[in-house]
């Protein structure tokens, strides 16, 4: 395969992306009760750590919806891997040379929070616009990568941590690091078109907002990000606090988990997606991830509670990239703009989405058993906005 030329470069590299991807978003979390323990951090606080993780992942969105084409997407995918590993070293560095460690949390997660969005808005639409076929197969494999790389983050950290003791844990920042910073160099090289390149004519922004199509597809974004990172961003602090189970148990049997069900939940729907109607498909995952959630919360055994961090893992699975293929296939030739303004409603349901459940479970006594139950929010309203997708395509077929 040439470097230069050969797609096949282009797809590992966006492979990697998400793996970064899942890294910025994994690793962090993972060591919310050493941050707690250590440093003093309040639950409220660490709750913040994720929402502005994603928060400012959300305003990179809104910056690369305008500016990402005229930058020129090579520099911004580049630029984002450079911001990543910048974010991820300076984990292990920041909380350890300023008088606050705190304030050196949240200017890592800064660096590496724009690295994320970056790689959120632009590597869809960069493997959206390879000449490949069976598009949506490719992309909701590209987004089992984001499993993988969660797995990893979670798996070979808490190993580190059990091996290495969690006291060393700014060691393993810095070998995470690693991963962006070759990523940025691979992402020079390989061949890259943009969707805008790939066909005559371009879907313009303003057309968008016209379309209810456009904001049913805003709202499941949304739901998707809140339901997703409402479990995984608490599931290792959950397993310790709720479950009586210890650290490197709860991380493996948690997040990990979460990730590998969502994860097989991609591939095999990359594997059959020509014989799935993804939309019904998305629904019945909304259900079933409502019932994961009430048995995570409402269940009186651990292990039935890890059973229900599973079954949203996987339920979860299709309804990101679902969302992204629907949207892809909807428009003509749509713009990074369009990927942008989905990125944006995913961001918002991720930030919002862990921040209800860490502000509930603070209001009752520190109990994220209840705060997972409130989460069950974001897949209820997911079925009611893929009911809406269902009856919109109805009329629009009538028509």
């Amino acid at each position: 395969m040439n470097l230069r030329t050969d797609y096949k470069h282009t797809l590992i590299a966006g492979y990697i992306s998400f793996i970064t991807q899942a890294i910025v978003n994994n690793f962090a979390p993972l060591l919310f009760v050493t941050f707690q323990r250590d440093w003093e951090v309040s639950l409220s606080q660490l709750a913040f750590i994720s929402t502005y993780n994603f928060v400012i992942q959300l305003a990179t969105d809104l910056v690369a919806a305008r500016y990402a084409d005229k930058i020129g997407v090579r520099k911004c995918i580049v630029g984002a891997h450079i911001f990543a590993a910048t974010g991820l070293a300076g984990l292990g560095v920041f909380p350890f040379i300023l008088p606050d460690p705190y304030i050196g949390i949240i200017i890592a997660i800064t660096f590496y929070a724009v690295g994320g969005g970056l790689i959120e808005v632009l590597t869809s639409p960069i493997i959206e616009a390879c000449p490949t076929e069976n598009k949506e197969s490719h992309m909701s494999l590209l987004h089992s990568f984001y499993c993988w790389g969660q797995m990893c983050a979670v798996l070979f950290s808490t190993l580190f941590f059990y091996f290495f003791d969690i006291a060393n844990w700014r060691v393993m920042a810095f070998i995470w690091a690693m991963i962006p910073a070759v990523n940025a160099f691979y992402f020079a090289l390989v061949p890259i078109v943009t969707v805008s390149q790939s066909d005559k004519g371009v879907q313009k922004t303003s057309e968008l907002f016209k379309n209810k199509l456009f904001y049913i597809l805003l709202v499941m974004m949304l739901c998707a990000g809140a339901s997703e990172l409402s479990v995984a961003q608490w599931a290792s602090a959950f397993a310790e606090e709720s479950l009586g189970i210890s650290k490197t148990a709860g991380d493996i049997l948690g997040p990990c988990l979460f990730a590998a069900l969502m994860g097989i939940a991609r591939v095999a729907y990359s594997k059959f997606s020509h014989k799935i109607n993804l939309e019904k498909y998305i629904l019945f995952c909304a259900v079933l991830c409502v019932f994961g959630y009430l048995l995570t919360a409402l269940s009186p055994l651990p292990v039935l509670s890890l059973i229900g961090c599973g079954i949203c893992g996987y339920a979860v699975g299709i309804m990101w990239p679902g969302t992204y293929s629907i949207a892809a296939k909807s428009w003509y030739n749509p713009s990074t703009a369009l990927f942008a303004m989905f990125a944006l409603a995913g961001d918002t349901g991720c930030s919002t989405g862990p921040l209800l459940l860490g502000t509930v479970s603070q209001y009752f006594g520190d109990n994220l058993k209840t705060g997972v139950l409130a989460g069950t929010a974001f897949p209820f309203v997911m079925i009611f906005a893929v009911i809406a997708l269902l009856r919109y395509n109805k009329k629009t077929e009538e028509k």
